[in-house]
């Protein structure tokens, strides 16, 4: 069998292969690199967290010199650095052994004696998840404020632009796919701002949590070694340092509930979009938005006329596989046998394929709206093309005004039927109406009969803005 040399063009995976410029910022937090990358950062923390305790005096305090040159460990750690610790996992056979590993490595060849000598405290009183738990909470916290959150503002961002300029277009609204009471454009698009909103705040509140607690969460080597040591306190701090929420009850691992929390807010939020991608899909198919042509863009191989969706189709194709993944992890991360079980491991290490499944989406619904172009012709067609929605004010009117039966008598004068202006006003004219109200009705139309939806549009904005 042929060996390819890996690249965009070789790669399994269309997130590192078709789709490689859209998620090339995940790689540093989400790839095989960044994760020993943060479990190195972790252990160097913990390092120097406890050189700092004068209740452990075997490990004594670190010099500043000495300090910095820990941390350089850290800021100047490359892919060669990443490769020698794969090769230290080679012999080992453990990823997070061969971290410690590593950095004993390096406290050996820094040239200095004090550091050497303290190198057993790496990994002091840890646990494998003590690191583990951590690491990936300093990623997915990364990913999501660097990677998530700002695509889906932009996104927002956008549909609210759509929703504040057309406010006022009226349109012709479809309940079961059939004409209904008329909306305007920018209160449908309000309505989907309105949920993308509710989530991303859920998404943006929810807390990261993480432990420092050794083998099944009870600091039973901790204890063992320094008795007098708030071990309990000392663990709140460290984690708090990292920026992360500390989860004092746990087994061997973190039990994930958070992740469950934090991917359904995410997997919620795909799934709006993808009713946003249909509806838009389905506007677009009315005739009701065009789509501006891209210079040298083909649409059908052998229909030359065609500009189709494809950025929403796009779009709703990579969700649905995001969520597909969100949602296993979402299930399998919070269950593990007893303390400790390994069936989180490998499902953690798809976390960056569902995260950059969900921003080829977001890229790929930014550009089918920046395509778009409202057809006020062929919305006004529609309205004009279906008088028989204001059979609905009518009957309301009329049981306003003390009428029998008004949803029985329009029933029976517009049911099934498409009624233009004329025979509109014959119906009213049959009708025991006021001739305030009778002449309040001839002047009503399809397209002014919009409610309070300009103001929704508004009231939305002024939330969004606070």
């Amino acid at each position: 069998m042929t060996k390819l040399e890996l690249s965009p063009l070789t790669a399994v995976s269309p997130v590192d292969g078709r789709y490689a410029s859209h998620t090339e910022a995940l790689r540093a937090l989400c790839s095989e690199y960044g994760l020993i990358h943060h479990r190195l950062k972790i252990q160097i923390e913990w390092f120097l967290f406890l050189s700092a305790r004068p209740d452990i005096p075997e490990l004594p305090p670190l010099t500043a010199s000495q300090t910095s040159l820990v941390r350089g460990i850290d800021s100047g750690f490359d892919l060669a650095d990443a490769a020698r610790v794969k090769a230290l996992e080679a012999s080992s056979n453990h990823d997070v052994k061969a971290v410690e590993y590593f950095f004993k490595e390096r406290l050996l060849q820094s040239g200095d004696k004090a550091l050497a000598e303290s190198r057993e405290f790496v990994h002091f009183a840890c646990t494998s998840e003590d690191i583990n738990n951590l690491a990936y909470g300093l990623i997915v916290k990364a990913a999501r404020a660097e990677f998530l959150l700002p695509q889906q503002q932009a996104l927002l961002n956008s549909l609210a632009s759509l929703a504040k300029e057309q406010a006022g277009q009226a349109m012709l609204a479809r309940t079961h796919g059939q004409a209904a009471s008329p909306t305007t454009l920018g209160k449908e698009v309000a309505n989907l701002v309105a949920r993308l909103q509710g989530q991303l705040r859920q998404l943006e509140g929810a807390a990261i949590n993480g432990k420092m607690n050794g083998a099944v969460g009870n600091y039973n080597a901790h204890r063992l070694a320094y008795p007098k040591v708030d071990w309990i306190g000392l663990s709140q701090a460290f984690v708090a340092s990292l920026g992360l929420a500390w989860n004092p009850y746990t087994t061997q691992i973190e039990p994930h509930d958070y992740l469950a929390e934090l991917f359904h807010a995410l997997a919620r939020f795909n799934t709006i979009l993808i009713d946003l991608n249909r509806d838009f899909w389905g506007y677009i198919s009315l005739g009701y938005f065009s789509q501006k042509k891209a210079q040298g863009e083909v649409g059908s191989s052998t229909m030359p006329h065609k500009v189709n969706p494809i950025d929403f189709e796009n779009s709703e194709g990579n969700l649905g596989l995001a969520n597909a993944l969100l949602n296993h992890l979402a299930g399998q991360l919070p269950l593990s046998r007893w303390q400790r079980d390994l069936t989180d491991t490998t499902a953690l290490r798809n976390i960056g394929t569902a995260l950059a499944q969900s921003a080829i989406a977001y890229k790929s619904t930014l550009r089918g709206l920046a395509k778009l172009e409202v057809n006020q012709q062929r919305i006004a067609e529609d309205l004009q093309a279906s008088w028989e929605v204001l059979a609905e004010p009518i009957q309301t009117l009329m049981r306003k005004h003390g009428i029998a039966e008004p949803y029985e008598q329009l029933k029976a004068l517009t049911q099934g039927e498409s009624l233009d202006r004329q025979r509109l006003e014959e119906v009213i004219a049959k009708l025991a109406l006021p001739p305030e109200v009778t002449e309040q009705l001839r002047h009503l139309t399809p397209a002014s009969y919009i409610g309070d939806a300009q103001q929704l549009v508004a009231r939305l904005l002024a939330d969004l803005a606070n």
